[in-house]
């Protein structure tokens, strides 16, 4: 008796070790196969063409559409003011176009992420008028997908010009 219920506790014990190596193994080929699914370069080429078509949508002053590239949640942090939640969001756009913005260019410097968030870094430059440069800085904004592509989740820039001198 002895005998077989050592031999039962051997088996049991062997069970339970190869089922949670098979589900070890579950796990990384699934992670594995999360990763090889996920492409950045592809992501890329998505966000680049999105922000071909903000650029676009800026230069035709429509601050609806712009706002339409944020995701619900979104925040969107420009200088000077505080940040934008919703429909914040196109009354701030609105506001830059009202103040004398007619173009705008933006440049992807760095994009990183996976499937759940992407990170970009970039440039931009806001030309009013005779093609005068208004503004030109840096820019992080944070994407999560949505809607089968992706959304601004977080915008944030800054300008790389002096500030203006302090009338005394």
């Amino acid at each position: 008796m002895k005998k077989y219920c050592s031999l039962f506790i051997v088996a049991v014990a062997f069970t339970c070790f190869m089922s949670c190596t098979e589900t070890a193994t579950e796990n990384a080929a699934t992670s594995d196969k999360d990763s090889v699914m996920f492409d950045l370069s592809k992501a890329r080429s998505w966000v680049e063409s999105d922000n071909q078509k903000f650029v676009e949508e800026f230069k035709k002053g429509d601050s609806n559409a712009l706002a339409a590239h944020y995701a619900p949640d979104a925040m969107l942090m420009m200088p000077n003011s505080e940040p934008m939640r919703g429909t914040e969001i196109a009354a701030g756009w609105g506001q830059a176009i009202r103040m004398g913005a007619k173009e705008l260019k933006v440049t992807t410097v760095d994009l990183i992420g996976n499937a759940d968030l992407l990170a970009e870094t970039g440039a931009f430059e806001v030309y009013g008028d005779n093609n005068k440069l208004l503004d030109k800085g840096k820019y992080v904004v944070i994407w999560k997908p949505a809607d089968g592509g992706w959304k601004i989740y977080r915008d944030i820039g800054n300008s790389n010009m002096p500030m203006p001198p302090q009338k005394k």
